[in-house]
């Protein structure tokens, strides 16, 4: 071998360790939908089109909100499999109340609105206190728990009105909000971005989010510590319940109607997906909410591709669920590498 190319050889692994760690610094996940994005682009040039990425952005806020919630849920420790169940509840709870206002007060919209909202988000907040509570007070597991809540909510859904939609909103529930555009942007973008704003200070700057971190991070060390363990962990599974509501009322006033069949199992494994993609570890402790937003626009992004290039709407879940198990190999990598080290 000459002087020349081992100095090529050298020089080209020296660009390898840089590449990798760049990615260590930034993640996979940036780089990944980078490729998605480019890659569409030049497949289909439908793919950068006004309405298909108004439909996108839409698509992956109504799934960041959610996800935001399982990552909060997660990151103290636990799991909530009812996220889904508790967005088709939501839904027909504030179309059933604002149909049954609307005959009460009519031609009062504000009151009528605000009469639906405040019934479904009470539904997500009263699920998470039940989650909650048999998660932290009873000991529960959080598995266990939810999946048994998850369950109940969505029988009483359906119990509610048989399946059928529930139609006779107020109008400008649906054109000014639920369908509106804000300089060009879907409200659903605002409300996701205004929610990831509240809960970065929330994870940055207040006690609740440094305790459900260290919850989440070992629990037993927080008792110690003196931390009141019940109270966060509760916390963490109302304001889960709080954002799968917000979720609800999205999609209700973008549909026009109250629908059980919002949410389900999909959204729940969605929710998972973005969440853990994002980083969030499943053994608690670890986790950034921007990260998680990133993954909802990954997700969406990849559900859209494949729409687009007409892929079977029976085998699109299997690339999420390739992608779910490859983000949890990857989580338990970096864990033993970090115990080992």
């Amino acid at each position: 071998m000459t002087v020349e190319e081992a100095d090529m050889r050298s020089s080209s692994r020296g660009d390898l360790r840089a590449l990798s760690r760049w990615i260590s610094a930034i993640g996979i996940l940036p780089v990944l939908l980078t490729v998605l994005i480019l890659g569409m682009c030049i497949i289909d040039p439908r793919f950068s089109g006004v309405a298909n990425v108004t439909n996108i952005l839409r698509n992956a806020s109504v799934l960041a909100i959610v996800a935001f919630g399982q990552a909060l849920v997660l990151i103290a420790g636990g799991f909530d499999l009812s996220v889904g169940a508790i967005v088709a509840l939501a839904s027909e709870i504030a179309a059933v109340t604002m149909r049954w206002a609307g005959t009460a007060f009519p031609e009062q919209d504000a009151l009528i609105i605000a009469l639906g909202v405040g019934a479904a988000l009470g539904t997500g907040i009263l699920v998470g206190l039940v989650n909650g509570i048999c998660v932290a007070v009873l000991r529960i597991s959080g598995f266990i728990a939810t999946l048994g809540s998850m369950s109940v909510t969505l029988g009483i859904a359906l119990i509610i009105t048989n399946g059928i939609p529930v139609y006779g909103l107020p109008q400008s529930f649906i054109t000014q909000f639920g369908r509106a555009r804000w300089f060009e942007f879907p409200s659903a973008a605002y409300v996701a971005i205004a929610i990831l704003l509240v809960l970065a200070f929330v994870q940055r700057r207040t006690v609740l989010g440094r305790y459900l971190y260290a919850i989440g991070g070992n629990s037993e060390a927080a008792i110690v510590s003196g931390i009141s363990t019940r109270r966060y962990q509760i916390a963490a599974y109302v304001i889960s319940g709080l954002l799968a509501a917000v979720t609800g009322l999205l999609l209700t006033a973008l549909v026009g109607s109250g629908q059980a069949s919002f949410g389900g199992d999909l959204m729940m494994l969605q929710s998972i997906a973005a969440a853990v993609i994002g980083g969030v570890s499943l053994h608690g402790g670890v986790g950034r909410f921007g990260m998680v937003a990133l993954s909802a626009i990954f997700l969406s992004i990849l559900s859209n591709a494949l729409n687009l290039l007409r892929v079977d709407s029976r085998i699109q879940p299997i690339f999420i669920g390739v992608i779910l198990i490859c983000a949890v190999a990857l989580d338990e990598i970096r864990r033993r590498r970090t115990v080992h080290d």
